[in-house]
């Protein structure tokens, strides 16, 4: 993993037919939000990540998205689990239309630990910013109440799987969706929170 010195967030590049690639300006605008808001020092671009290459184990936080089907193959199963074992981060982020695959996919990680509601004591909801609600609201979809999910390894929350907010949604350019500005800083301040407490509260 790298040093708190040369941080940066790996887009996880999956199979299985899902757009992997969705809300490309909404890393980058995470990036700026986490060197406005904390003093670490994290790099401008995120980069695209695989499970089966090297490069995974260079970033302390992984984040995945999209609308569509994840499919993990047996090798990307253990690496998973390996590299959330040693100290990485998981968000996932369902863009509507994740929702059912991610559940199968992880269930396969982690069949020993399942997802559970992150309660709202937890420090994701207050590490630099306050969310005593829990997860905000971003884009509707089916109306459903935003809510965090997520697997612990003893106190240790590895992955957060963010269901009807639609974080991504919100770091994006407001231009691209014309959200409301308080909601745009809710969704960063959001990120911000899940960053810090990947790469510091979790160690």
């Amino acid at each position: 993993m790298k040093t708190l010195r040369d941080l940066t967030i790996g887009r996880l590049h999956y199979d299985g037919g899902g757009d992997w690639y969705a809300n490309p300006s909404s890393l980058p605008n995470l990036l700026r939000a986490i060197r406005e808001g904390t003093t670490l020092s994290v790099a401008e671009r995120e980069r695209v990540v695989t499970l089966t290459g090297p490069e995974v184990w260079d970033v302390p936080f992984l984040y995945m998205t999209g609308h569509g089907n994840v499919r993990f193959s047996d090798q990307e199963i253990r690496v998973l689990r390996r590299y959330l074992e040693q100290g990485g981060f998981l968000h996932a982020d369902d863009n509507y239309g994740l929702d059912a695959s991610f559940r199968r996919e992880i269930a396969h990680v982690f069949p020993d630990h399942p997802l559970v509601e992150v309660p709202l004591t937890h420090p994701v909801y207050h590490l630099v910013y306050e969310f005593p609600k829990g997860i905000p609201k971003i884009h509707e979809h089916d109306g459903l109440p935003a809510q965090g999910f997520g697997i612990f390894l003893g106190n240790r929350l590895v992955v957060y799987y963010s269901y009807q907010s639609d974080l991504g949604d919100g770091w994006e350019d407001p231009e691209v969706h014309h959200d409301p500005p308080e909601l745009h800083e809710a969704a960063l301040r959001m990120g911000v929170n899940l960053f810090t407490y990947a790469v510091t509260a979790a160690r």
